[in-house]
């Protein structure tokens, strides 16, 4: 699992004084939002992954609003889950935040999958919009996730046994956590668990009905209203909700946070790998172009900032440029399409697997959407090449000595019978040496049988000059 807090004593001075830069260029553009005041509840939305940049979203909102007296955070969320080491970050920020956090998973139709579960499960006050549902969090292996139980419920001993070693331990640790989590909030621990267990998902109300939540709201607004005066525990301390009248102030991202969130999508890394591939792999077909190379070192580089920010397994790493290699080894080698199949499913299984690891939960790339679209834009290039390398082989030479055969000419200084008797003919814009089995006159048209060195040998041909 990667961590963030492994850094030396010069990278933490390189990252305060990146901050303080970034902090005063923000404050001058309107990057960084100005400081909330008494009274305001710090909105934070969350439409995406649980990634390092969204959870350094979300803390700094909490760390403000502790900083400037606001009376809560929302956190408005809706997430398909994220980076394990991420949800731990704003959970810990969340159980000792001084200031009380409210999540609120919205609009209709969101989720709080995975490590939203979790983040919502930890707010002082946990509410969902109808139409909405929680839970399915359990996390996915390294090689795909656990077996499926049998039909009967019951889950065979052996198959369980040979699950992944890996996987079983991030199951029985995040079990673990999420029962600490729901304990600390009073809310229904034997779902919680059932939820990473079993990936158990329900919707907003059956949520209330199993005490997973607060409340059902179809607004902000009814939220606010129907938690005023609500008691909650902050720390160790029981406080009453004073939200009458305060603002609702939206927390923005900073420049920085919103380009490393859009960075850390894996299917944006992948495209990016792809768009670099292709790039390079046309500039060095075709050197000079520039466009090309340069948009694939873009794109390159880009790929670097976001697998710095993802967790990714090696070996679907190396899958996949083993697959690329083959396809390119397919233009050149005449397998009879063996290449290209193995080249094709390398690529495929080594995608699914990049970023199918324990600490990536379900940060994983679409195999529909994105997989299958690049696998087929590698195909169509390589096609197209093999077709173009296909008809240069079977046209006609056009340079070289080769190219000369079967061209007319015209004998300049008659030529005798026999070897060594040449005489001379023009062709091609050229004079040749040329000898003939037979004696030729000058003025008459003859055609290149082979070329010896400086010498070609020429038959008569039955055409005027």
């Amino acid at each position: 699992m990667k961590s963030a807090r492994r850094i030396g004593p010069l990278a933490r001075l390189s990252g305060c004084l990146a901050s303080i830069m970034l902090w005063l260029c923000g404050a001058v553009v309107g990057l960084v939002p100005g400081p909330a005041t008494a009274g305001e509840i710090l909105l934070v939305e969350i439409d995406g992954s649980i990634n390092p940049a969204s959870a350094d979203y979300l803390i700094g909102a909490i760390h403000q609003a502790e900083q400037t007296g606001a009376v809560a955070v929302l956190i408005e969320l809706d997430t398909p889950g994220g980076l394990v080491s991420s949800t731990q970050d704003i959970i810990q920020a969340m159980l000792n935040s001084s200031v009380p956090t409210i999540v609120y998973v919205s609009p209709r139709g969101a989720t709080a999958t995975s490590a939203g579960t979790f983040i919502t499960l930890a707010a002082n006050v946990a509410a969902m919009m109808p139409g909405t549902s929680i839970g399915a969090a359990h996390p996915v292996s390294l090689f795909g996730g656990s077996p499926a139980p049998a039909k009967d419920g019951s889950e065979d001993p052996e198959v369980r046994a040979a699950q992944d070693v890996v996987g079983q331990k991030m199951e029985n640790y995040l079990a673990a956590y999420v029962e600490s989590i729901a304990k600390e909030r009073g809310r229904n621990v034997e779902w919680a668990l059932e939820a990473v267990r079993s990936s158990q998902a329900v919707t907003s109300e059956k949520a209330l009905e199993l005490g997973v939540i607060d409340l059902v709201a179809s607004s902000r607004a009814e939220l606010l209203e129907a938690i005023e005066g609500r008691e909650i525990e902050v720390g160790d301390a029981k406080q009453k909700l004073a939200l009458a009248g305060s603002v609702v102030v939206p927390v923005e991202q900073t420049l920085v946070q919103a380009i490393f969130d859009f960075l850390t999508d894996p299917n944006l890394a992948f495209i990016l790998f792809a768009i670099g591939a292709l790039g390079l792999y046309m500039e060095f077909q075709h050197p000079g172009l520039i466009v090309p190379g340069a948009v694939g070192v873009v794109a390159l580089v880009l790929l670097g900032f976001s697998m710095q920010i993802l967790p990714f397994s090696w070996v679907g790493a190396m899958l996949v440029l083993v697959g690329v290699a083959l396809l390119i080894a397919e233009i050149f080698v005449v397998s009879f399409g063996l290449l290209f199949a193995a080249g094709l499913a390398c690529f495929l299984i080594g995608g699914t697997m990049v970023f199918d690891r324990p600490e990536a939960s379900d940060l994983t790339v679409s195999f529909w959407q994105v997989l299958v679209p690049i696998a087929a834009a590698f195909s169509t290039v390589g096609a197209v090449v093999a077709v173009l390398l296909g008809r240069s082989m079977l046209s006609r030479q056009s340079a070289g000595v080769d190219e000369m055969i079967g061209l007319v000419g015209r004998v300049e200084v008659p030529i005798g019978s026999g070897s060594g008797r040449r005489g001379k003919i023009f062709v091609h814009g050229e004079y040749w040496n040329a000898e003939a089995e037979e004696a030729i006159a000058a003025g008459e048209s003859v055609a290149i049988e082979s070329v010896e060195g400086l010498t070609v040998r020429v038959r008569r041909v039955d055409r005027a000059s």
